[in-house]
């Protein structure tokens, strides 16, 4: 079957932002002004019990007024089919924001008006650098109190570092929001009412100061400053174009450029596209989704200014240690080719989704999953809506799909062509900070407890799953307590396993002190043949973040070569346990500079042993430091609270390293360890009387002070 529709006019996107800036509220409404739903439901009726949001359909959602996983829907606007994922804003689940962000080609970041920018919008835009993503910004929430445009520009260009392209501006704020000017388009949208209906005039620009009036001086000098905001607008957009902006040159300026009669607004449309796709600045929109204004001019904005599949490259193609060997384009005359970003505990089987990047892949299809050389069969293929699917039989590159009970396939795996197998360059995951014993509820459960945690930990690649080997208890580990917490809950309503969540513990981590050099030699005679092996290593401090880096610089053959990747894996598995409190060691560098063998006695075995012992007493030698996670923090609060805010961050052995005032809104920024914030909403409810929020994330790891590692321990033995 031939391509129903061009591949220029689809758009897969996603919804990114901080968490409660309107990401669900504005794909509510996409699905709405697009025909995919004929009523809309509100985030805040979902607590109420009133249904469920399109894309916020676990109970969990529906129960907290948050988006945990990213849901998957597709739309018809204007001929163009976009395909749209709603990710969440919460901290714990970036896990989701990572893995949507590595298969799409644009992004809408959607920005609280009165907020701006917030914590979780700078990891999400960091992200989306990460993965070369092209952007809109759409500046939510005009409507509210306190809503600064001005403010939330600036942040864009400030804290985020983006060359922000005004090509809308608010028409008034708070109760006095009627629409927005378009300077691309050289009108003024004015709506009649909220109504999700409700129509609009489109103004030219000149008539809007005759058609407004604001209370407020900040939004009445939007409306003065109309004429030179569209100039400065088409100035920087035609600067994207060299032949564009060589006949702006020759007219001498930018009304004389366009009573010349080389200008149109499709010319300005392609000069603004050409520079978003190539990330050289991002456009910005504004609008209130709750109150029905501005999202069918932000689905025309995605339409003209985001990249089509391919449009902006392709997906490297990497070998078995990640070095980029090649990329490989979007196309369908081309061998299949897909990347598996997301898995889905479905109670009909597992959901794989699947990006596809080149080449058809039909139902009954065997592709091979290169990342683990197995082989998959394509029983059948899936387009989800949410918590819906339509049976599909065939996918193309640039889809967006999902695949039904595959085997073998996990997150980040890269299916392929047998005949032509290529490696996709895969995604980078968290690692976990957190953890908890985990335990059935009712002893009929202990046997599919296992089986339960397994399928979660597939489904979420920033879960790990470990045997305490000291006390036999399987532990759970995460990247917060909201986070494990859902996960449980998940396990109950999703897979009818009942469980229950012990203490949460940090994942503490341990270095090496100082460099040490030493020299260990295994020697065993049992009769017949024996064991010999002598090894002498160097180890020495990495920097932060290294990782474990292994080095042969043994000359003269004195350790055969067979016998040292037996001393690599040892050091790398007796990594994992240190001396301080059995946490892993990380951070360093291990030489093998020197050691002796026996003709008969030596083995690789012999030789692992060694080493191990090596490193133990090595780590033992070096005065080992005990690491712990410290987390970036902002609380929002009342500027009365403040004080009492930053008191107790002072007492969890924190630092602030930033304060101030966001609208009628204070905030605080600082670093503190982990190991102090269990439980911290319930003193910030407390202190703020219910008004305070936080956010956390994990930043770095650094040295316990010596006087603390015990009080640590002791605290997490209990």
């Amino acid at each position: 079957m031939a391509r129903q529709k061009p591949l220029q006019l689809y758009r897969n996107i996603g919804i990114i932002a901080h968490i409660d800036a309107g990401k669900t509220t504005t794909t509510e409404r996409i699905l709405y002004y697009t025909g995919r739903k004929h009523q809309i439901v509100d985030v805040h009726d979902t607590k109420e019990g009133k249904g469920s949001t399109t894309t916020d359909y676990l109970e969990q959602e529906r129960k907290r007024g948050i988006t945990i996983q990213s849901a998957a829907v597709s739309a018809e606007w204007k001929g163009h089919q976009i395909n749209l994922i709603d990710t969440p804003g919460h901290v714990d689940f970036t896990i989701e924001v990572n893995r949507s962000l590595r298969v799409l080609d644009g992004a809408v970041v959607v920005f609280d008006g009165v907020a701006g920018v917030e914590p979780q919008t700078e990891t999400n835009w960091r992200l989306a650098d990460q993965y070369n993503v092209p952007r809109l910004c759409y500046v939510n929430k005009m409507d509210r109190i306190g809503a600064d445009f001005a403010h939330c520009v600036q942040g864009i260009r400030e804290r985020l570092g983006a060359d922000a392209l005004l090509c809308q501006v608010p028409l008034g704020s708070h109760d006095e929001f009627v629409g927005m000017a378009d300077l691309v388009a050289g009108v003024g949208y004015l709506w009649k009412g909220d109504d999700k209906d409700s129509p609009w005039d489109t103004v030219p620009l000149e008539e809007i100061p005759a058609r407004v009036d604001f209370s407020a001086a900040a939004d009445r000098q939007w409306v003065a400053d109309l004429p030179r905001l569209r100039v400065e607008t088409i100035e920087r957009a035609l600067e994207m174009d060299d032949a564009a902006f060589e006949k702006l040159l020759e007219a001498g300026d930018v009304e004389a450029f366009i009573r010349g009669g080389d200008f149109s607004v499709e010319l300005l449309k392609r000069c603004i596209r050409k520079g978003c796709v190539a990330g050289a600045l991002v456009p910005v929109l504004c609008g209130s989704s709750y109150k029905n204004k501005g999202v069918q001019q932000l689905l025309d904005a995605v339409v003209d200014y985001l990249p089509y599949p391919g449009e902006n490259g392709g997906i490297a193609i990497v070998d078995q240690d990640g070095h980029v060997t090649g990329e490989q384009g979007v196309v369908d005359d081309a061998p299949a080719r897909a990347l598996a970003f997301k898995v889905i505990n479905d109670p009909f089987g597992t959901l794989t989704f699947c990006r596809v990047y080149s080449g058809v892949i039909r139902k009954g299809d065997t592709l091979l999953n290169v990342t683990r050389n197995r082989k998959e069969r394509i029983g059948r293929i899936v387009e989800v809506q949410a918590s819906a699917t339509r049976e599909i039989e065939e996918v193309r590159a640039g889809d967006i799909c999902a695949f039904v009970s595959l085997k073998e396939t996990e997150t980040g795996d890269s299916l392929s062509d047998p005949a032509h197998p290529a490696l996709l360059e895969r995604m980078r995951f968290p690692e976990p900070v957190i953890s908890v014993s985990v335990e059935a509820k009712n002893r009929n459960d202990v046997d599919k407890l296992s089986t339960a945690l397994y399928k979660m930990v597939k489904a979420d690649p920033s879960l790990r799953l470990e045997v305490d080997k000291e006390t036999g208890q399987t532990v759970l580990k995460g990247m917060g307590e909201l986070h494990l917490e859902i996960t449980i809950d998940r396990m109950r309503t999703e897979l009818g396993v009942d469980a229950v969540m012990g203490k949460p513990r940090v994942s503490f981590r341990e270095a090496f002190g100082q460099a040490v050099e030493h020299t260990y030699t295994h020697k065993k005679q049992t009769g017949g043949s024996g064991q010999f092996a002598e090894v002498k290593m160097i180890f020495e401090p990495g920097e932060p973040g290294s990782g474990v880096v292994f080095s042969d610089e043994v000359v003269g053959g004195r350790v055969p070569r067979e016998y040292i990747p037996a001393v690599e894996h040892a050091v790398r598995t007796e990594s994992r346990e240190g001396q301080v409190a059995g946490y892993e060691v990380v951070d360093f560098r291990a030489r093998l500079v020197d050691g002796k063998y026996h003709d008969v006695d030596s083995s690789a075995l012999a030789f692992e042993i060694a080493t191990r012992a090596c490193f133990r007493e090595a780590h033992r030698l070096s005065r080992p430091k005990l690491l712990e996670p410290v987390m970036k923090l902002e609380v929002v609060t009342e500027p009365a609270y403040l004080g009492d805010v930053i008191g107790d961050i002072n007492r969890r052995r924190g630092t602030v390293s930033d304060q101030g005032q966001r609208g009628t809104q204070a905030y605080v920024q600082g670093f503190v360890p982990l190991a102090e914030m269990f439980g911290y909403i319930n003193f910030l409810r407390s202190a703020t009387s219910g008004r305070g929020t936080f956010t956390m994330e994990f930043d770095h790891y650094q040295e316990v002070p010596a006087g603390m590692v015990e009080k640590l321990m002791e605290k997490e033995a209990r």
